[in-house]
């Protein structure tokens, strides 16, 4: 299973990296591939190439703010959490995305 994620928040700071690397830790110990892209306050980093979303089955979108280049996504299964619960429930995300996907 493949995903990609976008994380963002409203300072740009702790939690946009705080929710990616959670998203990491989770998605590796769940054996799925991830790739995510931050868009805090110094950017855009890591940003994601076409063929990584392309080959997702599904796209994890932070809603604490509007994310840059969402059409990108178009056509795919979005999922929208809060940059928290990336942090806190990254685990369970990661599980119901692979029940509904994997």
């Amino acid at each position: 299973m493949k995903i990609v994620a976008v994380t963002s928040c409203p300072s740009g700071v702790a939690h946009t990296y705080l929710a990616a690397e959670s998203l990491e830790v989770a998605a590796k110990e769940k054996g799925i591939e991830i790739a995510v892209e931050t868009q805090g306050s110094i950017g855009i980093e890591n940003e994601l190439d076409k063929n990584a979303i392309l080959e997702a089955d599904a796209v994890i979108l932070t809603n604490n703010i509007g994310i840059k280049n969402e059409e990108r996504f178009k056509g795919k299964p979005v999922v929208r959490v809060s940059a928290g619960d990336c942090i806190n429930k990254a685990g369970a995300i990661m599980a119901k995305l692979k029940e509904k996907f994997g």
